[in-house]
């Protein structure tokens, strides 16, 4: 039970992460290169802290660190989501990661395409319809949140390829490196291109410290540590339903903040047809690895040879 409520916590702070986005006062790139930055350095801190090996061949560095540039591109769009919209409508957005996993998997790892998953998908669309209809001011936001969650697909499916040849906590320490590395790289271009003249806004101010040592800390350091850990006692199956629920968490909160009248939140106010829309978007998030699981168990009755 104590790992159970462990888990659920854990989710409960990565639900958090939209709420410290919009409570830290810099722009979503420079609020990523900060976050990479801490990272990086507290995942370090922990394999050295743990005596674990974190040297690799130069091509996986690269490998990783190109991958991590996807997981920048991920972050800046999720934050920049939540500031265009609501809080709520970003998650909303992001609930459709399982979606994206759905059609790029087949792609990048050459598996064929299953059926359940693409009834799920068109149940999605019909949730992301009623939702976009229902917060029509809110469509831009909505839009970049369902880009970064078809950038979190990819890179989550790229990981499952990777994590096979590293240690989860080596993987995403160069990861983050790669993150800060292409967010400083990008920054010439962003300052000139993208900043209306403003410049670069690294300058941190009242508590965004603090809300970034928690973003960087707590919600990545920790909560990526601990759910590896968890995974070691508890069935995937589990550790991934449990994750779904990530936007319940997040949205939940989200409500909260506009109860508590917490300023930069008054928009959370939403109409039914999104709590209807949403209610659709995360049942089939919910159902997905319910399916897969006995999709896996059919298979494996069939021909326990080869599954």
């Amino acid at each position: 039970m104590k790992d159970y409520l462990r888990l659920h916590f854990i989710v409960l702070l990565w639900g958090f992460t939209a709420i410290l986005g919009k409570l830290i006062s810099v722009p979503p790139v420079e609020l990523v290169f900060w976050r990479t930055a801490l990272a990086s350095l507290g995942l370090l801190a922990l394999l050295v802290v743990r005596r674990r090996p974190w040297r690799i061949p130069v091509a996986d560095v690269l490998r990783l660190l190109g991958v991590g540039a996807i997981v920048a591109a991920h972050w800046i769009a999720f934050f920049l989501a939540a500031r265009l919209s609501s809080v709520s409508v970003s998650l909303a957005g992001m609930a459709t990661l399982a979606l994206w996993t759905s059609l790029l998997e087949p792609l990048v790892l050459w598996r064929k395409v299953r059926g359940y998953e693409v009834a799920l998908g068109l149940l999605t669309m019909v949730g992301l319809y009623i939702v976009s209809q229902a917060e029509l001011d809110q469509l831009l936001g909505l839009g970049v949140a369902i880009i970064s969650a078809g950038l979190s697909a990819l890179f989550s499916v790229l990981n499952s390829k990777l994590v096979q040849q590293h240690p989860p906590l080596r993987l995403t320490l160069y990861e983050m490196l790669g993150a800060c590395l292409s967010i400083a790289l990008f920054f010439p271009v962003y300052s000139h291109y993208f900043t209306a003249g403003k410049g670069l806004q690294l300058a941190l101010s009242g508590y965004d410290w603090l809300w970034l040592l928690l973003l960087a800390g707590v919600c990545t350091v920790y909560a990526f540590s601990a759910s590896v850990e968890l995974m070691k006692r508890i069935s995937a199956f589990v550790v991934n339903l449990t994750i779904n629920l990530e936007p319940v968490y997040g949205i939940l909160l989200a409500v909260g903040m506009y109860t508590l009248h917490v300023s930069g939140f008054e928009e959370e106010k939403l109409s039914p047809g999104f709590y209807a829309g949403t209610l659709i978007i995360l049942l089939s998030v919910l159902i997905h690895p319910v399916l897969d699981r006995w999709d896996k168990r059919r298979l494996l009755r069939r021909n326990p040879v080869t599954a």
